[in-house]
């Protein structure tokens, strides 16, 4: 058979298929180069991956609320899910956010938002990621208030952005400025973190989202490595060294599809990663050459005819993530095929990674698929597609070029097209999709997250309010000073920080953003 990456696996491998492998240079023992056995030396052995369920709805009280629910069952760390209008720079009472504000997320238009969602979170001790891109310096800097305000050191804070803006203009779209200021604003949370959050994660590279829109799981990880080496490029040309800031990006990884593909991909990436930072750029600080990721649950792997079905999906997901050596889980819940997760399924979710950690086994040792022919096999055989492509991308030019020109975007959404086509003829099994489907009882009653018109108009409300009660005066001072640093090139974060702290919305600090850096335009299709 031959795996989504090209890869043909054979019925049976042997000593043979590792002849000349030599596992002291390409294993190694677990926390040491080059870290195919995994980043830390005990692994689970010592401490179980965080779970990190995704979510967040509605009003910032709402999904207060359902974070707490969440901790209280045993989840280790929040992964916030913000409405579309805020990923796209816009506040609840812009027009163009009509029928979207809180319903695919948490709505944030101020400082006050972040206050009342992270109202007694212990955000020192639960790790919190923010699941955003185009706005998410303006997010990163309200994170970063919250923990002053709380008394949190912010060289103490723990924590993790997305910020990925390359894998927006690839796959989801949810893109604002243009691409030389989007990479700067990205460049500038870095930097800043890596001299006064250094625990902060501002980047978290989603080859997620590229896998999501076609791209095949080795490609996942090359472009997923691509986009971070733009990233890296244009803090180097700032004048940090690569071990200054290289240790603060971590990973958001998919997983669906074959298991032992998934991880492949993985272990080779693993490995892959420590290799790229030591021999290309230099780096002799071990921290900065991990491959920090969490493994996502893989939502086009799930299904809503038959959405049960996705319980036992998402436990295999579980399974490879654990056995892939993720340092994070945020595994899918059965009903996000076609939902905001109830929370039932989010517990369901939870319960799944706390048995695989509590009763299957995962903590009993070390990387215990490490000397399978197989799988040393299959992750040889990753390592090298995963060069392949990054070879094209470097004859492309670069992501950035790429991404610029649509060329990667081409790419992914004609794959997408035909894996769709596998499907619907049956050449890719979705069991009780196109295999095993139990006639008109496929496509059952499914419970769909009510959208509150109500709430809506309460939040718009409480958006008046604010406007009429802050200090407008202070608020247009520091616009206006934002504004002058952008013009001048200066590293925004500080400047950020600042106007946040007057309650300016997310809508009036990005439209002075757009002043300076404009807006991006998606290329045509060729």
């Amino acid at each position: 058979m031959r795996l989504e990456s090209g890869i043909e696996v054979k019925k049976v491998y042997d000593w043979r298929d590792l002849e000349g492998w030599d596992p002291a240079t390409e294993l190694g023992r677990p926390g040491e180069y080059p870290f195919t056995r995994g980043i830390h030396p005990g692994m689970y052995c010592d401490r179980v991956w965080t779970m990190r369920q995704y979510t967040g709805f509605g009003s910032p009280r709402d999904t207060n609320q359902r974070f707490k629910f969440l901790i209280d069952h045993g989840q280790t760390g929040l992964n916030v899910a913000f409405d579309l209008p805020t990923q796209q720079c816009l506040d609840s009472d812009d027009p163009l956010a009509e029928g979207e504000v809180g319903r695919v997320g948490m709505a944030v238009d101020s400082l006050r938002d972040f206050e009342t969602a992270f109202d007694g979170i212990p955000i020192d001790q639960v790790s919190v990621s923010l699941t955003i891109n185009a706005p998410a310096a303006v997010m990163i800097a309200m994170f970063l208030v919250i923990a002053e305000q709380k008394g949190i050191p912010l060289d103490r804070l723990p924590g993790t952005a997305q910020n990925d803006i390359l894998k927006e203009y690839i796959g989801r779209g949810a893109w604002v400025f243009d691409v030389p200021g989007a990479i700067k604003l990205i460049g500038d949370t870095i930097d800043f973190c890596a001299r006064v959050a250094p625990r902060y994660s501002p980047v978290s590279v989603c080859g997620y989202h590229v896998r999501e829109s076609g791209a095949t799981p080795a490609q996942e990880i090359a472009y997923g490595f691509a986009i971070a080496e733009e990233y890296i490029q244009n803090v180097l040309a700032r004048g940090l060294d690569i071990d200054d800031f290289a240790g603060g990006f971590s990973f958001n990884f998919n997983v669906y599809g074959n298991l032992w593909e998934q991880v492949a991909k993985f272990r080779a990436g693993r490995r892959l990663w420590a290799r790229l930072l030591k021999e290309k750029y230099g780096s002799r600080n071990p921290r900065s050459q991990w491959m920090r990721m969490i493994a996502g649950g893989g939502g086009s792997g799930l299904t809503w005819e038959e959405p049960e079905n996705n319980i036992v999906r998402g436990a295999y997901y579980a399974l490879a993530g654990a056995l892939g050596g993720a340092q994070t889980m945020a595994l899918c819940c059965y009903d996000e095929a076609y939902t905001i997760p109830t929370p039932k399924a989010q517990l369901i979710s939870l319960r799944t990674m706390q048995i695989l950690a509590e009763e299957i086994g995962l903590n009993n040792t070390v990387d215990p698929l490490a000397g399978s022919y197989f799988v040393e096999s299959l992750t040889n055989e990753m390592e090298r597609k995963i060069k392949e492509h990054l070879d094209e991308v470097e004859a492309w030019g670069g992501m950035t070029r790429a991404v610029k020109e649509g060329l990667v975007q081409e790419k992914v959404s004609q794959q997408a097209y035909e894996y769709e086509q596998r499907l619907r003829s049956g050449e890719e099994v979705k069991v009780g999709v196109n295999k095993y489907v139990t006639g008109e009882a496929v496509r059952q009653e499914i419970e769909l997250h009510p959208y509150d018109e109500q709430a809506v108009a309460a939040k718009i409300a409480e958006l008046e309010e604010l406007r009429q009660t802050r200090d407008g005066v202070a608020v247009e001072r520091e616009l206006g000073r934002l504004e002058k640093a952008a013009r001048a090139g200066e590293n925004l974060m500080p400047y950020l920080m600042d106007t946040v702290k007057t309650y300016a919305t997310v809508g009036e600090i990005s439209k002075v953003l757009l002043s300076v850096f404009g807006a991006y335009k998606e290329p045509a299709a060729v």
